[in-house]
């Protein structure tokens, strides 16, 4: 093993049963664990028989096993940065707190600076430990997604409210606009989610008999606003998977409008004049990100049994792209 660059490899015995192999890995690669493995995983860093695999693929003997980080192992210490922070709500117990789009919130791959924790342990100074997995973040939201999160004070809020969570009887609702128009004005989608096979940072919807591992989701949506060529809707989270929201409007046909990674940022409806063109890359350029905003949260506070409820306005790069698209007037840009 190269110490160095944390590169460990091996032949697996013959003798060996079929295993996963995130933890065939971890019982076999000193000094790591089960969890960090996974994060390899994800992030494309094992392999087996040279090609890239998920945590759920099972070895069996003779299998060649990599894992191959190209950098040296990064110091993940949250480190407190005087980073300002739009604070919703505060007790004792919990924290809610309005994401700006852009900032991540855990320091991760390519990311382990300007984090909403890194600002976090900044706010709590000595009174809280960020670096302290028994509080701290209950949820997560996208780097390029705004609004509403979620922070547990104590061990025993976080515990609380991650069982609501798990129970999926929190409430949260986002507001996005999305590429295309409905007939209906509301539905629900259903689509087991893991990773895409062929690029590892995006997700799709699988049919679980194809990829077991994939995870269930469920998005109910409802139309707030029609404009030509996109609508503004309201998606209802009943589980919360990574990319669930981009992944799921993709899915029927509606990319979000400005999501790069799904699609987005592709003219896929309207006219095909110059001056349309234009138009979609100023809208673009007015909200240069998936719009995406987690507007609402809800759940019951972890001590004293209330129904918690809060409501965040868009910020000022969705409500200028919402409000030129209300004042669309297709007359204006060239015929069809």
């Amino acid at each position: 093993m190269d110490e160095t660059q944390d590169r460990w490899h091996c032949v697996v015995d013959k003798g060996q049963a079929p295993l996963r192999v995130d933890k065939y890995i971890a019982e076999h690669m000193a000094d790591t664990s089960r969890s960090r493995v996974q994060q390899a995983c994800e992030a494309g860093h094992v392999h087996v028989n040279g090609q890239p695999v998920s945590g759920s693929y099972k070895v069996k003997p003779a299998d060649f096993v990599q894992v191959i980080l190209d950098h040296a192992p990064y110091d993940t210490t949250i480190v407190p940065e005087d980073i300002p922070l739009t604070i919703v709500y505060e007790d004792e117990d919990v924290l809610v707190v309005n994401k700006p789009a852009g900032m991540v919130v855990h320091p991760g791959h390519g990311n382990f600076e300007h984090t909403l924790l890194n600002a976090l342990a900044f706010y709590f100074g000595d009174k809280l430990d960020m670096n302290n997995p028994e509080i701290g973040l209950v949820h997560r939201i996208d780097k390029d997604t705004s609004g509403l999160l979620l922070i547990a004070k104590t061990p025993q809020a976080k515990t609380h409210l991650g069982w609501q969570f798990f129970e999926h009887t929190t409430e949260r609702t986002y507001n996005a606009l999305v590429w295309g128009t409905f007939n209906e004005d509301d539905g629900t989608i259903f689509g087991a989610l893991a990773r895409d096979n062929r690029d590892r940072t995006i997700y799709r919807v699988w049919d679980p008999e194809e990829n077991p591992s994939a995870k269930e989701a469920v998005t109910h949506w409802r139309v707030l606003e029609r404009y030509p060529y996109v609508t503004l809707v309201e998606c209802r989270l009943e589980t919360g998977r990574t990319h669930q929201i981009r992944v799921h409007m993709r899915h029927i046909g509606h990319p979000l409008f400005g999501d790069e990674k799904y699609g987005g940022t592709e003219i896929l409806k309207g006219l095909r004049t110059q001056k349309y063109k234009q138009y979609i890359q100023n809208c673009f350029a007015l909200c240069p990100r998936q719009a995406l905003h987690a507007r609402t949260l809800g759940f019951t506070h972890p001590r004293t049994g209330e129904r918690m409820h809060f409501d965040s306005e868009w910020p000022q790069d969705m409500s200028n792209l919402i409000n030129k698209w209300r004042n669309y007037e297709p007359n204006t840009l060239g015929g069809r």
